[in-house]
């Protein structure tokens, strides 16, 4: 299926008739309170899927789910996603190593949210989508940018510029490109390192972009 940015996949509180398996696009997992502010807790891209609740035992999340890159998926109806749970084969198996890896990126974004500068957070949030996709560039406004780490629009703008001042990414209106991610790597804080080294551990067969 397509899924074009900003497609809703889902929101809080809502039934999951299906789960989706990003291939070329990126889902952002959004916490959205009650004055409508949010700020992502999680990216979901090639390595895993969108909807862990189905199999958790809850048809509903209290998070929302929004195509942050455009690109295609498969989708599969909740019901059948259970059944083959419930199998107790390696499917099972392999959906439980994801649910632990995708918890260790909920709540090193948690710390790094809390303890790291803006700059810290746009790092490791560009270096988390560009292992998500296949190129060095991602489509994304300052507005969407600045909804997914929680900031103001204002801080995203001064992050970015910062980096590109630093020969890090080159940055236009609605469009960031990575010229250096070595440079890029060694100046975001340790929460990418722990994400990616968890992912690498739980999911050993992910082929890497």
């Amino acid at each position: 299926m397509e899924m074009p940015l900003g497609m809703v996949l889902y929101e809080s509180g809502s039934t999951m008739p299906y789960v989706y398996f990003p291939a070329t696009s990126i889902v952002s997992l959004l916490f959205v309170t009650f004055n409508g502010s949010s700020a992502e807790i999680a990216v979901v891209g090639n390595e895993g899927m969108v909807g862990i609740s189905v199999f958790m035992g809850g048809n509903s999340t209290t998070n929302r789910a929004v195509v942050q890159s455009a690109g295609k998926g498969f989708r599969l109806r909740a019901h059948e996603m259970r059944a083959e749970f419930d199998r107790a084969g390696p499917a099972m198996h392999l959906l439980l190593r994801y649910t632990q890896a995708l918890i260790t990126q909920l709540t090193q974004t948690a710390v790094c949210n809390r303890h790291h500068t803006v700059d810290q957070q746009l790092c490791r949030w560009l270096l988390l989508s560009l292992d998500r996709l296949s190129g060095p560039e991602l489509v994304m406004t300052q507005e969407l940018i600045a909804n997914m780490l929680g900031v103001r629009r204002e801080g995203v703008t001064e992050a970015a510029l910062k980096l590109q001042r630093a020969g890090l990414i080159r940055y236009t209106r609605g469009r960031i490109t990575v010229v250096n991610r070595p440079g890029l790597e060694k100046r975001t804080c340790e929460c990418y390192a722990v994400v990616k080294t968890e992912y690498q551990r739980l999911l050993p067969d992910r082929q890497e972009p």
